[in-house]
């Protein structure tokens, strides 16, 4: 007896094809902010490393990805049981720095930063989303047809609810579409059935409109408002909420099919003519320097991480991982979505970085997080885990298929 081509893809390794595909991209993002905090009156003709030692930005991005490996290495060497088995523990802390942040945080608007040392901060509601997939992971992985009955709805959507709403209290609506889409992710491949999705994504929709149908009647004045109205009606408010979108559409088209080119005097990202174009505006300068060549080999190699996502977990038998790499994956995919298209206009803007290329700590922190518990699970799974789940003719991606061996 030998083993088959799905036992072989099955086995405990730790993924070198992810790996190499997340840190590249993500030393590619060292360069992209690099070229975004590019000032009038540098040198042109420096070296590289000189304008990385001249951008207070970059620097600090080089030392985040240089902190990144050991976040991996310790989140994929962490014991695969005890993920399990105190998924609890890491949501009820994850809550505790949302709630903290919440009351102490003295800023008017997003309160989404908590100070630590030397000035540094982090953002819990990054943070919140790790814990929020190993906590749905583990409950979802429970049953065979998950939310069937209404004590593990009410209880499985409570955990969602909970730390939602101080994620809105906070005003950080783009983590918590984040935490809806990837759970909405991780229904569906959990073997929700299609009817409770369908219903599900109904009332989002209709909460979604009521909301915004009573701030506009209410005259609200409220940011995430004026951002749909400006995105809905860029020329109305070109000089407000609109010129973000506006100057990021324009700085990409200026980029061409191959770019104006690296550190260039004049450059729109160099006169800062679109706000924090090296956080969540990144994607507008990579269209300007690199032109449309770059931005495509930027979402090839975003495809490139989520397929590998979805091969590892296609081959991964025990639900519980096989919900985790699902989860990491809605989590990037969302990121990826939305903050392209609010960089072309296609979506309002809500504030979300994109994964391995914005600049920032804790979103570079959380993604290489993410990365680290899906490595956990290859690193840990076994052929041996029967299959918890049917298979179903009608979407085989849903759930895992029956490995069968052959004999010679």
């Amino acid at each position: 007896m030998t083993v088959t081509e799905e036992n072989r893809h099955s086995r405990a390794h730790v993924d070198g094809v992810l790996i190499a595909l997340v840190f590249g991209l993500s030393l590619f993002g060292i360069v992209a902010v690099c070229v975004a905090t590019f000032s009038p009156g540098q040198d042109t003709e420096a070296s590289f490393l000189n304008h990385i030692f001249d951008s207070y930005y970059a620097t600090r991005q080089c030392l985040f990805l240089l902190v990144a490996p050991l976040v991996v290495g310790v989140i994929m060497a962490f014991p695969y049981d005890v993920l399990r088995q105190r998924a609890e523990l890491f949501y009820w802390i994850a809550f505790i720095l949302l709630t903290v942040t919440t009351i102490f945080n003295r800023a008017q608007g997003v309160k989404a930063w908590l100070d630590i040392l030397w000035g540094y901060t982090i953002q819990p509601s990054e943070f919140a989303k790790l814990s929020m997939i190993l906590i749905l992971a583990k409950n979802l992985a429970k049953q065979d047809r998950p939310l069937s009955d209404m004590r593990s709805f009410i209880r499985i959507f409570a955990m969602v609810l909970i730390p939602g709403m101080v994620i809105l209290l906070e005003g950080e609506t783009g983590s918590l579409l984040v935490i809806i889409f990837l759970f909405a992710v991780m229904m569906y491949f959990a073997n929700v059935s299609l009817k409770t999705l369908g219903i599900l994504a109904a009332i989002a929709i209709l909460g979604i409109l009521s909301i915004y149908g009573f701030m506009i009647a209410t005259g609200s004045q409220d940011y995430r408002l004026a951002r749909i109205a400006g995105w809905l009606n860029p020329d109305m408010y070109a000089s407000d909420d609109a010129y973000q979108q506006t100057m990021s559409k324009m700085t990409i088209g200026s980029g061409g099919f191959s770019g104006i080119g690296m550190f260039i005097n004049g450059a729109i990202s160099q006169l800062n003519y679109v706000p924090a174009d090296w956080t969540d505006f990144i994607y507008a300068t990579i269209g300007e320097t690199w032109g449309f060549v770059g931005c495509v080999t930027v979402l090839v190699i975003y495809v490139l991480i989520l397929l590998r996502m979805l091969h590892l977990a296609w081959y991964t038998r025990d639900k519980f991982g096989r919900l985790i790499i699902c989860g990491v994956m809605g989590m990037l995919l969302f990121h990826v979505l939305e903050n392209i298209a609010m960089t072309l206009g296609l979506m309002p803007i809500t504030g979300i970085p994109l994964p391995f290329l914005s600049y920032g700590g804790s979103n570079m922190m959380t993604n290489m997080g993410g990365v680290g518990l899906v490595l956990n699970v290859t690193r840990n799974r076994s052929v041996s885990i029967p299959v918890n789940a049917p298979q179903t003719l009608h979407n085989p991606y849903r759930v895992r298929v029956k490995y069968r061996t052959r004999r010679n």
